[in-house]
């Protein structure tokens, strides 16, 4: 087993969208730092969808990187903008991230980077 497995107890709902737990096997992990929606240029995207789906992107590249892939997320933590529907980002993630389900918090902060609507964080097994 090298891909991380959900655990979804039957006594609570399910989510098509996240699994409540996660049971992630030995061996190394990655912990991507927090992902914006900014291109390789370093420029903040506009809007809600292209900054989401930019950071998700993000978070596959340091993935990718590090030799391993979107199937093998454990955990994403993401953080909204003040104001921002989480149905409306969860839509917009589809794009890029599909229907991969992993264990997820949804959080509203300030962001730390002005403009920012997004960031997103994820753990990851190594196959």
């Amino acid at each position: 087993m090298s891909i991380p497995t959900p655990v979804d107890p039957p006594q609570l709902p399910p989510s098509p969208a996240f699994a409540h737990g996660m049971l992630v096997p030995p061996g190394p992990l990655l912990f991507v730092g927090g992902q914006n929606g900014v291109d390789a240029d370093g420029t903040l995207l506009e809007g809600l969808r292209a900054q989401t789906e930019q950071a998700l992107r993000n978070v596959l590249a340091v993935l990718a990187e590090a030799g391993t892939g979107p199937e093998h997320v454990a955990r994403m933590s993401i953080y909204l903008a003040p104001g921002i529907d989480p149905m409306e980002a969860y839509a917009a993630s589809a794009a890029v991230w599909g229907q991969r389900r992993t264990a997820v918090t949804v959080l509203t902060v300030a962001p730390a980077k002005p403009g920012a609507l997004v960031e997103i964080e994820a753990i990851a097994t190594l196959p």
